[in-house]
């Protein structure tokens, strides 16, 4: 990806010479050398996860369902009586 950039960015700046070329492959080299030093993983904490004595957070227990009551069984409601409590009223013709 880096070499792809170096070459798109060398051919829209050609007029610069060879200079601005050896400068995109140096730094496309450098990178490359430079990322296999870098470690796998960078730890966040700053504590050796390998060390039993290190100190940790508390765990603590948070339900997630707690606000759920069941709601069945439940009787049915009368839904003539609720149907029509909703519905539009007829318009009185005077």
């Amino acid at each position: 990806m880096l070499t792809l950039l170096g070459a798109r960015t060398t051919a829209v700046f050609s007029a610069r010479g060879r200079h601005f070329r050896l400068g995109w492959t140096l730094l496309a080299a450098v990178g490359l050398a430079l990322s296999g030093c870098m470690p796998a993983a960078v730890p966040l904490a700053s504590a050796d996860p390998a060390n039993p004595a290190a100190r940790v957070a508390p765990v603590g227990y948070r339900s997630t369902i707690a606000p759920y009551t069941s709601l069945r069984p439940a009787t049915p409601a009368p839904w003539r009586e609720r149907n029509d409590s909703v519905a539009p009223q007829p318009k009185q013709h005077p």
